[in-house]
């Protein structure tokens, strides 16, 4: 067996890869209405909300972040999936304003594999831990048909330095940190359809560590922030405005890859984006854009940009500093008194 073929997973026989394997979020919420409730006056966010991850009030000062994210590959490089899912992973703790302290392999792999290959997965994910600046604690692993890799991620934020994404204020902006459209360009992909520079650019940003554009919203008046992922733009931004505002976008500032409109255009799409569709129809009406922007904004993102609101008179300056290291950021709207529309594009 040769060096490139052992540092490959057979990822077609994977069922869903990435983010877009995430379970439906009506389906989900229906599940989660039936657990019984717990209390605890130093848990200040739980799962009775749709927030990123946990947190737990540990003193006067701090509190600890606790969220976990894993999936199957959506690539066939074992070290380029290990890296995409510890960044996913560790996006959670960036939008809630935290700093990721420590992280736990979660590992399922078959047990007719070479286990090279979980040792080239693992490796990607320790990059990633060690460039959050945290530690590899531990893990977990067993056999399961498919490969699958995360990490359970803890971190540590200031108590009045918690940000939710649930609490958009009227008037802020809202900024989005990197392009949609990976879950357009790596179905493609799975299909042999994909150019290697469309691949390489979907790569490139999932493998970029949310820490960066997260580390400058430090100062700054920022009201809400999410990380987009399965649910798509869409969905996600439904989460943020619960019942309470109404955001007004601008479709044509949304930042994309191009590669992934044509790909729309030709109609190679994911199961995920439609299940999202399906989520949101009589929710947030799309329609009207053009299909590609329909199927983008709908897109099921692995790892991807966080999407922060922030005060008006502040939003360029901050825009200006995310651009420094994530050019492709851009103000996509604001936040709006509530409408009879939660999402108006």
């Amino acid at each position: 067996m040769g060096q490139e073929k052992l540092m490959n997973l057979p990822f077609n026989d994977c069922t869903s890869g990435g983010c877009g394997a995430k379970i439906d979020p009506g389906e989900l919420s229906l599940i989660l209405r039936e657990m019984p409730p717990f209390y605890d006056e130093k848990l200040l966010v739980g799962y009775d909300s749709a927030d990123d991850g946990a947190v737990y009030k540990i003193d006067g000062e701090k509190s600890i972040i606790t969220t976990v994210d894993f999936f199957s590959p959506m690539i066939d490089d074992c070290r380029t999936f290990g890296r995409i899912a510890a960044t996913n992973a560790l996006s959670d703790v960036y939008a809630m304003g935290g700093k990721p302290i420590t992280a736990l392999n979660l590992v399922c792999f078959p047990e007719a594999f070479d286990m090279a290959l979980l040792g080239e997965i693992m490796l990607g994910g320790a990059e990633k831990v060690a460039e959050a600046g945290a530690v590899l604690a531990g893990g977990h692993s067993i056999y399961d048909r498919e490969p699958k890799y995360g990490l359970a991620v803890t971190g540590i934020v200031q108590n009045n330095k918690i940000i939710r994404n649930n609490t958009p204020e009227t008037g802020h902006k809202l900024i989005l940190t990197k392009p949609l459209g990976v879950g357009l360009i790596m179905a493609a992909y799975k299909g042999g359809a994909a150019s290697g520079e469309a691949v390489e650019k979907a790569v490139r940003s999932m493998e970029r560590l949310n820490r960066y554009a997260a580390e400058k919203m430090t100062g700054f008046d920022v009201s809400a922030c999410t990380d987009i992922t399965g649910f798509g733009l869409m969905g996600h931004m439904l989460e943020m405005t619960a019942g309470r505002v109404s955001f007004r976008i601008d479709y044509g500032e949304i930042p994309y890859f191009i590669e992934a409109y044509h790909y729309a255009e030709e109609f190679l799409l994911t199961a995920a984006g439609q299940r999202n569709r399906n989520h949101m129809a009589g929710k947030v009406e799309v329609g009207h854009l053009p299909f590609p922007m329909q199927e983008l904004v709908l897109d099921p993102q692995t790892s991807g940009g966080l999407l922060i609101c922030v005060a008006k008179d502040q939003a360029k300056e901050l825009l200006t500093s995310i651009q420094r290291d994530d050019p492709l950021a851009k103000i996509i709207g604001e936040v709006a008194k509530r409408e009879k529309d939660a999402i108006i594009l």
